[in-house]
């Protein structure tokens, strides 16, 4: 018999993206910001339109880029839920003329894992309640990220990865702080 233990938190990830994204990031920042804490990190602006076409008409025009930000404050896992309906509820709020202005899809940073969160039911992914399903998008496996069959395209391409692989360095960082260096990561 397996004994419990402890869950580890975790490091809540949103990846911001939009048209215009910096200047819709100027208003949901701090709303962000306001609801998780702090940010410890912010990537550098990252291209999504040239993966998808999915989000032009209701995001209108201009390029669609991203940001992925990390927040300093470690959160439980079972939190994902709640921070998924709470990102929702804020990119709802900013919408114009009933279309989104910006997309913040949530998620963490285990150090074996990077989760997403949706809303939509996929093979691949585990009920969680509240209508929130999470999907573990990439895992960490000798060193690195590694996809997995259904990882969205995005999160394979290096300019992905490498701003994730530093949120992670921060999250180890930040998990020795908190527990010690008896875990390994």
């Amino acid at each position: 018999m397996g004994r419990i233990r402890q869950l580890e938190l975790v490091n809540l990830v949103v990846f911001a993206f939009g048209a215009f994204i910096d200047y819709r990031l100027e208003t949901a920042l701090p709303i962000l910001i306001e609801r998780f804490g702090e940010t410890d990190y912010t990537s550098e602006l990252l291209d999504f339109g040239k993966y998808t076409f999915y989000y032009d008409r209701e995001m209108g025009n201009g390029p669609i880029q991203g940001r992925l930000i990390s927040f300093k404050e470690l959160v439980h896992p079972y939190e994902l839920p709640s921070i998924k309906i709470a990102t929702n509820e804020i990119e709802n709020a900013l919408q114009t003329d009933g279309k989104r202005t910006i997309n913040l899809d949530s998620g963490y940073i285990h150090h074996t894992q990077f989760v997403l969160a949706s809303t939509k039911h996929w093979a691949n992914r585990l009920y969680l309640g509240r209508g929130i399903y999470a999907e573990i998008t990439l895992m960490y496996v000798d060193g690195a990220f590694t996809p997995l069959p259904y990882t969205y395209p995005n999160y394979r391409a290096q300019e992905y990865l490498e701003p994730l692989t530093k949120i992670r360095e921060g999250y180890l960082e930040k998990r020795k702080l908190l527990y010690g260096k008896s875990r390994k990561g």
